[in-house]
């Protein structure tokens, strides 16, 4: 979805955008490009990935030379490192002159650097990264771009995430519901979810008239419901939704009292920006980009990363504390306010613009 907001941020600003996907689509993901004025070129016709580097490396070569032959680009934008360093080197060996690079991720999942210090020196513009702390954590130091930064070889930046251009912020003072739980993700290992179902049966043990809405879909929902079974927890005080249009979130966020983000890594974390624009309260691990995000006790709570006990306990002080719960709520909308798609739309703009 970031991608996306990239591609409607440089056709509003009148470049041409051609969307590259190397192997894997959702033909609705490529509709909504489409709409936001971006061609869409699938290198795999029917979605598959070629088995080993080396027939991934011939693939994505002669992929990528028809689209350069073909569209001309003056700036190839690479999102992710997986398999982004293969792009990087076979766009630059095609010609292209300007490549932007950006990092989603810390650098804590990489064994080592060396391959990106090879492609800093030799082969990006510039590198982005989406949190300044996965930017320190790739090169040491960090700093957030704005438009009177001026540009040097092999350059480095922070450029936030943001919302959808049609996200609405809400002002301060709308209703918020009481004890209902929201979760909004993948139901994936690695965002956490295995301690959803043992942090609320803590929660409703002391609130049994709390509820848990789960929205979005994945390969661990089966054991989510396994979970709901073995702690006990009935039916009436869970609903799922499966995956939803991103239009209807603001919806099912004002069903929320909190918004649980328990994550194990994140990149950056924009369900927790997208519930804090709702005023809702946040309660996430502190992993990654959500520790920037998320300023613990001001417009948030930040917990220990894999613990269903901290969650659970975090979770019920605050509904002990309505005051608190309101406090953190309206601070919340204010930090949301800096992540905005027109904050987002202008650093973008005016790094390209330096670019050309």
């Amino acid at each position: 979805m970031q991608t996306l907001r990239l591609v409607e941020a440089l056709t509003a600003g009148g470049y041409h955008c051609v969307t590259v996907c190397y192997f894997e689509y959702d033909f609705p993901i490529v509709q909504l490009f489409e709409k936001a004025g971006s061609r869409v070129v699938c290198l795999s016709a029917y979605g598959r990935r070629p088995a080993g580097n080396r027939e991934v490396y011939k693939f994505l070569k002669e992929g990528l030379r028809r689209v350069v032959e073909e569209y001309r680009p003056k700036i190839a934008h690479v999102q992710y490192m997986a398999p982004g360093a293969m792009p990087i080197i076979i766009l630059k060996r095609l010609g292209i002159k300007n490549i932007i690079a950006t990092l989603h991720t810390d650098a804590s999942i990489y064994k080592n650097l060396f391959l990106l210090r090879f492609l800093q020196k030799h082969k990006v513009t510039v590198f982005t990264c989406v949190t300044e702390v996965a930017e320190k954590s790739f090169f040491g130091s960090s700093s957030l771009y704005n438009d009177n930064v001026k540009l040097s070889k092999h350059d480095h930046f922070t450029i936030h995430n943001c919302l959808a251009p049609n996200f609405n912020i809400v002002c301060n003072g709308e209703k918020i519901p009481q004890l209902t739980i929201g979760i909004v993700a993948r139901l994936e290992t690695i965002k956490g979810v295995d301690i959803v179902m043992p942090a609320f049966a803590k929660v409703l043990n002391r609130f049994p008239e709390c509820k848990l809405l789960i929205v979005g879909d994945g390969k661990e929902r089966a054991k989510m419901e396994k979970q709901q079974k073995e702690y006990g927890i009935s039916e009436k005080n869970v609903e799922w939704t499966g995956r939803v249009e991103y239009s209807k979130l603001p919806e099912l966020y004002k069903r929320m009292s909190f918004v649980w983000v328990p994550s194990r890594s994140e990149g950056f974390g924009l369900t927790a920006i997208e519930a804090m624009a709702q005023g809702r309260t946040v309660i996430a691990s502190a992993t990654g980009g959500l520790n920037e995000i998320v300023h613990n006790d001001v417009d948030g709570i930040l917990f220990e990363n894999g613990s269903s006990e901290d969650l659970a306990e975090k979770t019920i002080k605050l509904l002990n504390d309505p005051e608190k719960m309101e406090s953190l709520s309206n601070n919340a909308i204010q930090n949301a306010k800096q992540f905005s798609f027109e904050r987002y739309s202008t650093s973008i703009l005016s790094l390209y613009s330096k670019i050309v």
